[in-house]
Parts: C-alpha cells; structure tokens; sequence
C-alpha cells in the first residue's frame, strides 16, 4: 500500500505595502490613521515595501520585529512605545483575520508602564512667559497657543486642514477620539496669529512641515501649491520639548483644562472644552494646580492677612 501524503495549500499573501494600504483604508478616523501610518512606514523602511507577509512567520521573525523595535524606539518615552506598539499590534489583528499571517511577530514586545505624574499642569506664569517669548517661529507659536487657548489634543490640531476652520467666529472642526465630529474654539492670540501663518492659503493642513515632502504621501496630507506635507508629531513634540526643556505638547492640553476648572468652569463646559464624553476622564485634569494651591493657603494664612 502506498504512502499517502497530505497536500500543502500555499496562502496567497500580499506584499508588505498591500497589506498596510489595507489595513489603513479601513481606519475610520484620519487621525488615527496618520499616527498608525508612522509606524507601519517605519515598517516597511526596515523590511521592504514588496516582501511578501510570511517574512513574519516564525521564531526568527519575532526576534527580527523585536530587534527592530527595540532598535527604533527603545530609548523613547513609555507613551511613545505604547502608541507605537500599540498601532503595529492593530494591523497585526487585522492581518491575522485576513490570514495573511498567523502567528503574533510582536510577541516579544511588551506595553511599557505609564507612571502617573500629577505635576503635568504648568504654571499660568510659565505658561504666559512661553506663548509670549521672542525667537519662536510662526507656525511653532500658532501651534502651541492654538493648543492651550482650545484645550485641543495634538493630534486634533495637527490634524486640522484650512477649509476646517472658522476663522470669523474663532472655531473649527475636528475628529475626536473614536472617531465623532466636534469643535474647537480660541481666543485673540490664536485668532490674531492664524491668518498669518495661512498667508492666503485656502485648502490643505494648516500645519506643514518648512520644505516639500520628500517621501509620496497621501494627497490630503500635503498642500498642493507648495508640496509641503503635514506637520508629523514627532516633529512637533521634538521642536516644543528642546525649546521648553522637556516639556510635552499634552502638558498645554493638560494646563487649559486645569485652569479653566480653577477659574470655576462648570462641568458640562468642561466636557465640551475637553472633547471627553465621561466625567472619570476629568478627574485627573480638574486637580488643583500647585499654583492655585498655593494661592489658597495664602489667602488662608493669618499671618500673611495681617502684613
């Protein structure tokens, strides 16, 4: 009697780059989309456009993608690690359903731990000096004021394009978390500064980098009269913490929040500034700043009244 064997099907897999494309048309939020992209890009830099999807297949693999990662972001932050990982861990799931792969090649990596940091909230001194030093390129201050007059995250105000904003009544929409449609609202400074920084211009990002891309972008991520691209966050993130020492793009998101709950805003105006749809995810904004709490015990202290 002969020896019977079984017949190996060979998957039919794409490419590296298809199989992005893929995973990335089907990200609902631009935004979000935009910030998968920068790790998938980083992806294909290391392992090729055309390399067909086995080449994640199998213990080598996974020490390879491991390698990589740890190579390109090893020395980051722990919410930049997360963001990163957490953006090649989506497409993983999606390619897996697909069945393009089917084994985890992220399985060496691990999320790292965030420490809570309750001192995030600048002072309204610091604040002030930052927004008002001499020296900052335009679109550096309209970008950092715009954060901390509307409370808007990063990604939000990366994210806008020209024909979003209203710039007669001071607002624009944006694309929050999840995917819902809100707006945004700023005061004079940013009202003042974002005209100059459009120069005229009627469509495209607000926000672009100085020269033209260098790299094929998606057409709703460059300003077709100049060839510019998008401003990325890192870029952003890189140039605001070497000019303030450390500090992060979030902190000015954070320091709005936490002041307008000082100045009294009532909770349902907190919602709305914060784009947040949950009370909890207030919590850690509406602390009392040192600032203010200092303030408090002055005002409290009997000896101070009497000088």
């Amino acid at each position: 009697m002969g020896v019977v064997r079984k017949i190996g099907v060979e998957r039919s897999v794409p490419a590296l780059k298809d199989a992005i494309e893929g995973f990335l048309a089907g990200v609902s939020n631009p935004n979000t989309a935009r910030a998968y992209a920068t790790a998938l890009r980083a992806l294909t830099e290391r392992f090729g456009s055309y390399t067909p999807m086995t080449v994640f297949e199998g213990e080598a693999a996974a020490d390879r993608v491991a390698a990589w990662f740890i190579e390109r972001w090893g020395s980051a932050s722990a919410a930049t690690v997360n963001a990163r990982l957490n953006a090649l861990a989506s497409a993983v799931g999606w390619w897996r359903d697909q069945g393009w792969i089917i084994e985890d090649p992220l399985r060496r990596l691990k999320r790292r731990p965030v420490e809570a940091d309750r001192t995030r909230s600048l002072d309204r001194g610091e604040v002030a000096e930052l927004l008002g030093r001499e020296g900052i390129a335009l679109r550096e201050r309209t970008l950092w004021r715009l954060l901390y007059e509307s409370a808007a995250r990063s990604s939000e105000a990366l994210g806008l394009d020209v024909d979003e904003l209203d710039l007669r009544n001071r607002r624009a929409r944006v694309r929050r978390k999840g995917g819902a449609v809100d707006v945004i609202v700023w005061r004079t400074g940013t009202a003042r500064l974002l005209p100059r920084l459009l120069d005229g211009r009627r469509s495209g990002p607000v926000f672009t980098t100085d020269r033209r891309a260098r790299v094929e972008l998606p057409p709703a991520d460059v300003d077709a009269g100049s060839g510019k691209a998008r401003l990325s966050y890192r870029r952003a993130a890189e140039l605001f913490e070497t000019a303030t020492g450390g500090w992060t793009l979030h902190q000015l998101r954070h320091s709005a929040l936490t002041h307008a709950a000082e100045d009294g805003a009532n909770t349902s105006t907190l919602l709305a500034y914060s784009g947040h749809t949950s009370v909890a995810s207030l919590a850690r904004y509406a602390r009392v700043s040192g600032e203010a709490l200092a303030r408090w015990q002055s005002g409290r202290d009997p000896a101070a009244r009497r000088r």
